[in-house]
């Protein structure tokens, strides 16, 4: 079975965004949001596109930031994330946008729909799922767990998943005891599976410095993917 990419333009605000949208190829699919890290929709993305794609999924990897708009160093990522980190409404906005303009692309099944993301895109799904968006589930990889100031009582009706590791220095243990109470309060089906001995951004390969928080762990990677795809082959079953 192969895939086909492309990217998609739209407006919102007066910017232009540039998603890129996979589908496996024939019929009507499920469909999976992928939310990028800080620096923007990256290969890392669109390559999980694709891998979705070869397992089923109409893949849609969302760009926040606009075209162009990408970060390649930690001050470049923390200038384009921080305004929408700082105003969650705009960012549930762009995230809502993007939502709509997925759901609408052919061959893709919108009553099953769910988001995973990355670090900052973790944060992205956890408030799709806190806007009570019309989606089957949300997956967190090493995401950022603060509640949203702009929606203190959320209901949260998607399943959800948080892959996380433990010793993460941007989600605390305090921060994950926080997060569960959250969910708890909004009445979520959660679930949260913490690897010890692992710290932020996991998934990505480029990270090499433990010390600093940053660590790419191929082992954790492969048993957190299981468990996403357990996660979302049982949530799309209901």
């Amino acid at each position: 079975m192969s895939d086909t990419g492309k990217f998609l333009e739209y407006e919102q605000g007066g910017a232009v965004f540039e998603p890129y949208f996979v589908h496996p190829g024939d019929g009507d699919r499920p469909l999976v949001l992928v939310c990028h890290a800080w620096g923007g929709q990256h290969d890392f993305e669109r390559s999980v596109a694709a891998d979705l794609a070869a397992k089923g999924y109409a893949a849609f990897a969302v760009d926040l930031y606009g075209k162009g708009k990408r970060g390649n160093s930690p001050d470049e990522n923390t200038a384009l994330m921080t305004p929408l980190v700082s105003d969650r409404a705009r960012l549930q906005s762009r995230l809502a946008k993007s939502l709509e303009l997925a759901s609408s692309q052919p061959g893709v099944l919108p009553s099953k729909t769910a988001a995973l993301g990355f670090c900052f895109g973790g944060l992205c799904v956890l408030d799709i799922a806190r806007m009570g968006a019309d989606v089957t589930a949300v997956v967190s990889f090493h995401g950022l767990l603060s509640a949203a100031d702009n929606l203190p009582s959320p209901s949260v009706t998607a399943k959800v998943l948080a892959l996380h590791g433990w010793d993460d220095p941007l989600a605390t243990p305090e921060n994950v005891i926080d997060f569960g109470k959250e969910m708890d309060g909004a009445g979520a089906d959660w679930q949260l599976y913490a690897y010890g001995g692992t710290v932020h951004a996991f998934t990505n390969p480029e990270a090499n410095d433990k010390a600093s928080g940053n660590a790419y762990s191929p082992t954790v990677t492969r048993r957190a993917w299981a468990a996403c795809d357990d996660f979302l082959a049982e949530s799309f079953m209901d």
